[in-house]
């Protein structure tokens, strides 16, 4: 037997060597010794020799039993020189060698196709791995602030519990203490009295006339003894300890969630983006700066063209740039602005005619209304109880997880989330200063430079 991948020599018997060449004319694969009689016989000198290969008989035309030495391009398959005055007849026919170098070179393109694939797949490849690594980063720093902050708070749970505890018992031994001393003087008196008792019970049944009488007024008045009518143990007041030991926890863990938003903010702001906005989409009540980076409402409407991109009853405006991926975030300015909203779109909104702002509309925003009332423009929207007013308004997009949250960036406080959001499609960044009201809210808005926090 030949080893693997070899062709075995057709003419041995037994063990079998390796073929050095295979005949096209006899169809018979070679070894080294059966060869030479093809070498060096004249007639079979002619025979064609090729490279070893099995089955040879398959390189043979079945209908002419004539070797396939030409490729018909018309049929796309291997013919003989018969085939070409038959079947083939008036085909473009071209040697097999011809062939071979076309497909060759089109080998050449697919590999350096198949080649460029791989790459791209080794950089996909190596650009996954190290997003896995990154998000491995991220989950053992987000596990260590976690465990940090809770072992903060556990405690901070601890010691107030503790300083609870210790203030009660205080309270107690007090109590305590001062009902040993009135137990300990009336134990004192009750004692003297029993004595006293015991006399007088003595010298009344005495007989002796002279020491009774000179012994009267010694025993038949009361020892020196305190007034206990009014004393009274008090019983210490416990209330509202609990609840100022549960307030000062509260105090400890505001300051601890101050120092996480902080935390959480200034990631926010390393995904920070240039946003300029988007003239065509621009209400034509609205100016917006050379720059791109304010806008305020006018109350004069601008003769401009009503093109789909624009919004023709809402004084609104997008920003140029839109987002399908990844994280963002930018900054705007709302101050002296009694009215305004804020926050992203999906650029298949509606522009036209009256708008409500909503997720399910393709909104997700909070906005300051004419009332001093924050609220998160979700269905139904909600209320928010600010303790200070912004004046600069944070921005944060995670598309992948689904997340929209908006910061007072001065104060390190986050205002709302809406969370669970499913994105898919392009979002921008939405602006509206809201009408101007002849003057009262003429401040525009401002897209701001983004100062990361320390």
């Amino acid at each position: 037997m030949s080893a693997a991948g070899e062709v075995p020599c057709d003419v041995c018997t037994g063990t079998k060597l390796k073929a050095l060449k295979s005949c096209l004319v006899c169809l018979v694969s070679y070894c080294e010794t059966h060869l030479e009689h093809h070498l060096t016989t004249s007639g079979l000198k002619r025979h064609q020799l090729i490279d070893p290969v099995e089955n040879v008989e398959g390189r043979m035309c079945m209908e002419h039993d004539k070797l396939l030495e030409l490729f018909c391009k018309t049929d796309q398959m291997c013919v003989c020189m018969l085939c070409t005055i038959s079947d083939h007849k008036n085909h473009n026919v071209v040697p097999l060698e011809e062939e071979c170098e076309g497909k060759k070179t089109e080998l050449g393109k697919t590999e350096t196709e198949i080649q460029q694939m791989i790459q791209k797949r080794r950089l996909k490849l190596q650009e996954i791995k190290q997003s896995v690594e990154l998000s491995e980063e991220d989950a053992d720093r987000e596990i260590a602030d976690g465990v940090q902050v809770f072992t903060a708070l556990k405690e901070s749970v601890e010691r107030s519990q503790a300083k609870l505890i210790n203030t009660i018992k205080e309270k107690q031994r007090k109590t305590e203490k001062q009902a040993e001393g009135f137990i300990k003087q009336l134990e004192q008196e009750i004692s003297e009295l029993k004595k006293r008792r015991t006399e007088v019970e003595q010298l009344s049944r005495s007989e002796d006339h002279l020491h009774l009488l000179q012994s009267f007024r010694t025993l038949n008045t009361a020892p020196p003894t305190k007034n206990w009518t009014g004393v009274r143990v008090s019983r210490p007041s416990y209330e509202g300890t609990v609840v100022r030991a549960v307030n000062q926890l509260e105090e400890t863990l505001s300051k601890q969630m101050k120092k996480l938003l902080e935390v959480e903010l200034k990631r926010a702001q390393q995904s920070a983006v240039d946003v300029t906005l988007d003239p065509d989409t621009a209400h034509p009540n609205l100016i917006l700066s050379d720059d791109g980076k304010q806008v305020h409402d006018s109350d004069v409407r601008k003769d401009l063209p009503d093109n789909p991109e624009r919004f023709d009853y809402c004084p609104n405006v997008l920003a140029k740039q839109s987002f399908s991926s990844g994280r963002f975030y930018y900054e705007v300015q709302v101050k002296e602005k009694p009215k305004w909203d804020l926050g992203v779109a999906r650029e298949s909104i509606n522009r036209k005619g009256q708008i409500t702002l909503s997720p399910q509309n393709g909104y997700w925003t909070i906005c300051l209304s004419n009332e001093n009332q924050y609220r998160a423009c979700a269905d139904p929207s909600v209320r928010l109880s600010l303790k200070s007013q912004p004046q600069k308004v944070g921005v944060f997009v995670d598309y992948k997880e689904g997340l929209v949250s908006f910061y007072d960036v001065d104060a390190a406080a986050l205002i709302y989330s809406f969370t669970g959001c499913s994105f898919t499609e392009k979002l921008h960044p939405y602006f509206s200063p809201c009408n101007n009201h002849r003057g009262k809210n003429s401040a525009p808005l401002i897209i701001s430079p983004v100062n990361h926090t320390e």
